[in-house]
């Protein structure tokens, strides 16, 4: 971050990528940064950059770079979106939007909505699907023993979270996200993600007051009947020995803030 080149080196995949992929967003993720920086404290550039700007450490320099790539975005008539470590980075609010990931940070979410962003709903717990659904599965992730049924997505968002009332607007939706350095084949993919995707679905379209999951469930039950007319590997909640987990990679049980 301490040599213009490497503005110039990422602008120019930006550019190319814009090119490519018609969309108005550009993900830049803008987290974890930290533990890959340690080398940034003896790096002449980075200490130059951090006298000319007045940075006082390395979480600034971090900062700072968001800001230039964020204005880079920008000049491609781009939104920037990132996830919620970027509240903290001074990024515009009027051209960036925060995907709220860190579920056992919810202060991280009001703040982002006090600071006038507008934000995608995506915490791991529930909404990250390479986590597992049942107690019983072996392959996929858990956080401290906690992992995502779709009854837990279907009941998404709940109440307790704070601000969501007074910044409704703010809100863009909702968003599952399975990572596929855990996923080996499409059967994996599949056990995944369906049936969740439809817990996901009813979560974001149906509006709090008429969500029932009693209501849900012998609709679910119909829907896996159209999963076996597609040959889709789902989960079968309803009769697991159904349905046998396919091997995934093994992940030990997450403890830190890594996704």
């Amino acid at each position: 971050p301490g040599k213009d080149e490497t503005y110039g080196y990422l602008i120019d995949i930006l550019r190319e990528i814009s090119a490519i992929i018609p969309t108005s967003y550009l993900h830049t993720g803008g987290d974890e940064v930290y533990f890959g920086s340690g080398q940034w404290s003896t790096n002449p550039d980075v200490q130059k950059l951090m006298k000319k700007e007045n940075l006082k450490d390395l979480k600034e320099v971090e900062a700072y770079f968001n800001r230039r790539m964020a204005d880079s975005i920008k000049s491609l008539h781009k939104t920037l979106a990132g996830w919620d470590e970027i509240v903290d980075t001074g990024m515009d609010p009027a051209t960036s939007v925060v995907l709220w990931w860190r579920h056992d940070k919810t202060n991280q979410l009001l703040k982002a909505l006090e600071k006038n962003y507008k934000v995608i709903l995506c915490p791991r717990i529930p909404l990250y699907f390479d986590f597992v659904q049942n107690e019983s599965h072996e392959w996929g992730r858990k956080w401290r023993g906690d992992f995502c049924t779709e009854e837990s997505v279907y009941n998404f968002p709940p109440d307790t979270l704070p601000g969501l009332k007074q910044h409704n607007k703010q809100i863009l939706g909702i968003q599952a996200n399975l990572w596929s350095e855990v996923i080996q084949n499409s059967d994996r993919f599949d056990f995944m993600t369906y049936p969740r995707i439809c817990a996901l679905s009813e979560a974001a379209w149906t509006q709090a007051s008429r969500k029932d999951y009693r209501d849900f469930v012998p609709r679910l039950q119909m829907m896996l009947t159209y999963f076996d007319q597609l040959n889709i590997h789902y989960y079968n909640l309803f009769n697991p020995g159904k349905s046998p987990e396919p091997k995934g990679v093994k992940k030990a049980e997450a403890k830190t803030a890594p996704k």
